[in-house]
């Protein structure tokens, strides 16, 4: 089979794989080869996968899961590979804090913003009346 790992802004993973696990809204799967085609759902967690290097793990967000034929198309928004459970602890680790110093920066860049907008409405609010 053919794993094809998709994010927004480029293919994160496509290689061969003997098998694929992930988990779906209904619960955990594994597929393999001659597998009927399949449409999933995921959710957040763990995607491994067994290559010609073994077996290797993806942390992902959700997303969708398509099999077709030996295609196996798995589209998400986040992820983040490691070879083994530890690595992929810590590089899940790493993404959170870069997400969240990220996202923390944005809600004071609103915070800001909103002061500001407030200040000018009440500047022209004291402009009008004069």
């Amino acid at each position: 089979m053919r794993l094809k790992l998709l994010l927004p802004t480029h293919i994160e993973i496509d290689e061969d794989v003997t098998k694929v696990t992930a988990e779906a809204v209904t619960g955990a799967f594994t597929l393999l080869p001659r597998h009927l085609d399949y449409v999933a759902p995921l959710v957040p967690g763990i995607l491994s996968y067994e290559g010609p290097g073994g077996e290797s793990f993806v942390a992902i967000n959700g997303g969708i899961l398509v099999k077709t034929g030996e295609d196996v198309c798995v589209a998400v928004t986040e992820a983040a590979a490691g070879a083994d459970l530890a690595t992929l602890e810590q590089a899940v680790r790493e993404k959170f804090q870069r997400l969240d110093d990220t996202q923390s920066r944005a809600r004071g860049a609103i915070r800001r913003i909103e002061a500001d907008f407030v200040r000018r409405v009440i500047d022209w609010e004291e402009h009008t009346r004069a």
